[in-house]
């Protein structure tokens, strides 16, 4: 019986030993058959990795190659602005893959800059000798030739290279003039060199290159201009504390540099009380001026650096004046008194103290007959048309002695109120007789009416103003595409409608116009998230107007972008968004759909500059790609 029981256990022994063998061993087969998947499947990986970086490598050699013959091609061209600018670009796109190329093309695009803007030919076939002067003055105080173009580009990829062609920029010979006297543009501008420098430093922090764009400009951040001080006031809305910093540097050399004068004050007011609009003025009492495209916004400055301003401002105005026969200033006399008399109300705002001495300066007989109610005197220092100056309108035009001086008048309110959004603005421009100035100002004020209305973000109200306002076709176009894309989200079918009117707005241009295909490139920047089928169409629409005018050029130079309105105290200028006419984005996101496709429907373009611009923009969709990782 026990002999039985223990067979008995040793068979199921032998039985559950088997079992667990066999356990063992289909799990070992399952886990090899899973193990030789799972190494299948990543040698599978892995070979699809290689096969997509190697297809992602041919694609770069290609791009690469296509920058490379367009290059080539562009040594060629007839039109040396052209040239500069392709080559230019050219080398920005090959940077990455191709650094000698590029550097030497960067070269060849500043060799062809120079020629190009030593030829002052447009300018000397004016027959009217004055305006010839006046058109070189404010290309020199712009300073946005096609070398600072050539420099903005290259300062992003080779700043000791754009070091070496600035240093290229010849200073003017000297004269007794200009050796004894600070001409006004100086004033303004200040030297080529570092106007030249400051420029490509803006366009650099408009690209969002912040840290760059400061190291590229430290150099002349040590003078007073209308383009450092511009350029300090773009970096204090990205980085406040650093630009706070440089200006106060910047004081200090001031309130030590004897030969600061008035204008170098009313610069420096610029960063502390009327960022955008800057002003100096000249030995008559006339000025020049720049002002920002909107309200101007009084920065938020610490009450310390706000009364260190007026302190420095205070040590420069109540200086000894030397000798009439013996003043250099660049504002003389009347152009400081008029500055003193622009910065009182700040005086007695902060400063009360100082407001005595400097009210008695104002008696000299240079001070005379200044206009303290001058609109340009007052702009951005004092609260602008509150109901009191409203007031006050209507009683200069009851004392005006001419048509022409109403008209100034209400022009002058019109424009003051527009940028407010204040229906009064409409009313006084309606209220000028003379039909084409009257034209002029309402399409700055409905303009003006338009943007406001975007930033309120009000969508059906500027669909309305757009159907209802003195705009231009191009200005209409883009105010109904700003209306579709605050509405886009509410009302869907609506906004597809107003989008269509954008298109038939544009179309009413006229295909002769370059602004009929900027407006359709508006277009198709606004479909992109919408719809890239209709944007492949657009871009065809594009091509055939672009083809009928050698005027488009497709570079995002030449845009639709300026309304002017002449006052009696100078112009005024507002501008549409460049962003919103960017032909190479249009062509950038087509490309990352179908790259060939793109490239066929780009050589579709007559004309060398659109097609030169459209086939960079493809191969940038290529070459600026971020590289995938192995």
């Amino acid at each position: 019986m026990h002999t039985r029981k223990r067979r008995l256990n040793q068979n199921a022994q032998t039985i559950c030993l088997v079992g667990c063998l066999l356990i063992l061993s289909f799990s070992s087969l399952s886990q090899t058959k899973t193990q030789d998947r799972v190494s299948a499947e990543r040698l599978e990986e892995r070979k699809t990795g290689i096969d997509a970086n190697a297809t992602e490598a041919q694609r770069r050699m290609f791009a690469a190659s296509m920058v490379v013959s367009l290059a080539t091609e562009a040594r060629s061209y007839k039109d040396l602005a052209l040239r500069s600018r392709v080559l230019a670009r050219a080398a920005d796109a090959l940077w990455e893959a191709d650094r000698i190329t590029a550097r030497a093309l960067f070269v060849r695009a500043w060799e062809a800059a120079e020629i190009a803007d030593a030829d002052d030919s447009p300018v000397t076939k004016i027959s009217d000798k004055k305006l010839a002067a006046r058109i070189s003055a404010i290309k020199k105080m712009n300073g946005n030739d096609l070398r600072v173009d050539v420099l903005s580009v290259a300062s992003r990829r080779d700043r000791a290279l754009a070091g070496q062609f600035l240093a290229k920029i010849k200073s003017e010979p000297a004269s007794d003039e200009a050796t004894n006297k600070r001409r006004s543009w100086d004033a303004y501008s200040g030297p080529e060199a570092s106007l030249k420098r400051l420029v490509a430093a803006n366009k650099l922090l408009a690209a969002g290159e912040t840290a760059a764009a400061v190291e590229f400009a430290a150099p002349v951040l040590t003078d007073v201009s209308a383009h450092s001080i511009g350029f300090l006031s773009q970096l204090r809305a990205k980085d406040p504390p650093l630009a706070d910093k440089i200006f106060a540097n910047l004081l200090t050399r001031v309130d030590a540099d004897p030969m600061a004068d008035a204008n170098t004050i009313s610069g420096l007011s610029s960063y502390a009380f009327t960022p955008g609009f800057y002003i100096v003025f000249r030995y008559d009492g006339t000025g020049s001026w720049m002002q920002p495209d909107g309200p101007i916004v009084a920065p938020n400055l610490d009450p310390a650096l706000r009364a260190r301003v007026l302190n420095v401002a205070a040590n420069v105005l109540l200086r000894p004046l030397p000798p009439l026969d013996q003043d250099y200033s660049s504002c003389g006399r009347r152009g400081r008194l008029k500055i003193i008399t622009r910065l009182l109300p700040l005086f007695e705002q902060y400063m009360p103290e100082t407001t005595p001495a400097l009210r008695s300066q104002l008696t000299a007989p240079e001070g005379r007959n200044i206009n303290v109610a001058e609109p340009l005197l007052m702009t951005g220092i004092e609260a602008e048309n509150n109901d009191g100056e409203i007031g006050d309108v209507e009683k200069r035009i009851e004392r005006a002695r001419t048509v022409e001086d109403r008209d100034q008048i209400y022009a002058e309110a019109a424009v003051g109120l527009a940028t407010t959004g204040d229906k009064r603005a409409r009313e006084f421009a309606g209220s000028i007789d003379d039909s084409q100035f009257r034209t002029k100002i309402l399409n700055y004020v409905d303009l003006q009416s338009v943007k406001f209305a975007i930033r309120e973000k009000k969508g059906a109200k500027v669909a309305r103003l757009a159907e209802t306002g003195e705009l231009t076709h191009t200005q209409r176009s883009w105010s109904y595409t700003q209306a579709a894309r605050l509405l886009f989200e509410s009302d869907r079918d609506f906004a597809l409608l107003l989008l269509q009117k954008a298109v038939d707005e544009a179309e009413r241009v006229g295909p002769s116009d370059s602004d009929a295909s900027f407006a359709l490139i508006n277009v198709a920047n606004q479909f992109l998230a919408i719809d890239r089928a209709r944007v492949w169409e657009l871009l065809n629409k594009t091509i055939r107007f672009a083809n009928a005018t050698e005027e488009f050029t497709g570079d995002d130079i030449r845009m639709p972008k300026w309304s002017m309105v002449v006052e009696k105290n100078g112009a005024r200028f507002t501008k549409l968004p460049d962003s919103d006419f960017n032909f190479s984005r249009v062509l950038r996101a087509l490309a990352e759909d179908d790259l060939f496709r793109a490239i066929e429907v780009a050589k579709n373009f007559k004309y060398d500059a659109p097609r030169a611009y459209a086939t960079l923009a493809i191969a940038r969709a290529v070459l600026d790609k971020p590289r995938a990782t192995k």
